[in-house]
């Protein structure tokens, strides 16, 4: 099936969105323009001691980032998200060259008070993020040229487009440009966009699911179970069908 695509596959199907956003606690958004691996960090051009400085870092998930249309610079921009209650804490920091990013320390870090719209376009992983990511950056950048850059995976190809809000840490799934729009200008007014969110980023699958269930207006005593659900490809590139999970609220 060379015209199969897992994001039309999941959206034809239903696939809950609701606990898919990632559950990385601490995130680092490293500026390169390209090219874009599979393996965006590890097959990247950065210089072999930043990609191994990058590796070592413990309990930390890194991507690249690049404003659309693959403009970057002058210099390197980086990102860090820490996760906290409310969201996450984002800090930045700014480097002359790739090279110089093993040696930034803490003093170096500079809070970052504004929005980040995140959203996965790294094709070479998966074709839906560029097939639907790239339409939905370019729309978020001609609104938001500050607050917009592309990144690479941020899990779930077939919820494409997939957008990351900080520092909320709000994912969103199954977003064109004009529902993309609508959503991010939720965000920014203080909302959440239920009917394409996933989750907030930061918090295990079962927190994500009842908090949107909270938010939409639901009682808060309630469980969240794990439960198989249907196998399925999960991405357009894989031709295997592997299991996936959906989550289900209780009342106690």
């Amino acid at each position: 099936m060379t015209d199969f695509r897992c994001a039309g596959a999941s959206r034809d199907d239903d696939e809950p969105l609701a606990g898919t956003a990632p559950t990385d606690t601490e995130l680092w958004f490293v500026e390169h323009a390209g090219p874009w691996a599979a393996k965006a960090v590890e097959e990247s051009r950065l210089p072999d001691p930043v990609k191994a400085h990058l590796a070592g870092l413990a309990g930390v998930r890194v991507q690249l980032i690049r404003r659309h249309g693959g403009e970057s610079g002058p210099g390197v921009r980086l990102f860090r998200a820490v996760a906290t209650r409310a969201g996450f804490d984002v800090t930045t920091a700014h480097v002359r060259h790739a090279a110089d990013i093993p040696g930034i320390q803490g003093a170096d870090w500079a809070a970052y008070d504004g929005l980040l719209w995140l959203v996965c376009t790294n094709g070479r992983r998966d074709r839906c993020c560029a097939e639907v990511g790239r339409p939905v950056a370019a729309a978020l950048a001609a609104r938001w040229p500050v607050e917009t850059w592309e990144t690479t995976h941020l899990g779930g190809h077939r919820f494409s487009g997939t957008l990351l809000a900080l520092p909320g840490g709000h994912t969103l799934g199954r977003l064109d440009p004009e529902s993309a729009v609508e959503a991010c200008t939720r965000i920014e007014r203080g909302g959440v966009p239920l009917e394409v969110s996933r989750g907030r980023a930061g918090r295990s699958p079962e927190e994500q699911v009842r908090e949107l269930h909270v938010l939409a207006g639901g009682d808060p005593d309630v469980d969240v179970a794990a439960e198989p659900g249907p196998a399925r490809r999960q991405s357009c590139a894989d031709l295997k069908e592997k299991p996936t999970t959906r989550f289900v609220v209780r009342t106690p």
